[in-house]
């Protein structure tokens, strides 16, 4: 078995959090870390106390995924932002540390990683919704490097660790 680097252990374990995700259109998992310690973890889906995508079948009745809608908003709260929520309720400072995504966050929680003190950022897909423009103007407030697994020796020709989740109701199918 290959050792992993540290960014590829850090992503692991963020892909390992977004099977929790119980959003129907992206699972996203993140960790912070700081010292090569992790602080938090989160996951996108609906918020505390309300019905979770994956449990009704649908975000809003008569669509299956968020992502139908051009008018309606996602009912989920950003892996991101419930990392640094867990973070906040926890009594955990995130000042000066890192974090690891699945998905390149979003421009709301770029800024909010930014306010929480978070300088860098590591992610592994691009978003589908870049807005080039306005990142810039954060490159001296925050490092983001995007980190391929697929290029990786840890995953070369021998596959060490691919979990499957299935969602039947929703016809999904996640992989590491």
């Amino acid at each position: 078995m290959i050792r992993p680097s540290w960014d590829e252990y850090f992503l692991m374990l963020a892909k390992f959090v977004s099977m929790r995700s119980t959003c129907l259109a992206f699972p996203v998992g993140a960790v912070i870390v700081k010292n090569k310690q992790v602080l938090a973890t989160g996951y996108n889906g609906s918020p505390s106390g309300t019905a979770h995508c994956t449990e009704q079948g649908f975000c809003y009745p008569e669509l299956k995924s968020c992502t139908e809608s051009k008018v309606l908003p996602s009912r989920a709260v950003h892996a991101e932002a419930n990392a640094i929520a867990q973070a906040a309720k926890h009594g955990i400072a995130t000042e000066g540390s890192s974090i690891y995504v699945t998905l390149e966050p979003c421009l709301n929680c770029m800024k909010l990683i930014i306010s929480a003190g978070i300088t860098e950022i590591y992610y592994e897909k691009p978003s589908n919704k870049p807005e080039e423009a306005v990142r810039k103007s954060f490159d001296e407030l925050v490092k983001v490097k995007q980190i391929s697994m697929e290029n990786s020796e840890m995953f070369g020709n021998e596959r060490v660790f691919r979990p499957e989740r299935k969602n039947e109701r929703a016809g999904l199918t996640a992989y590491f």
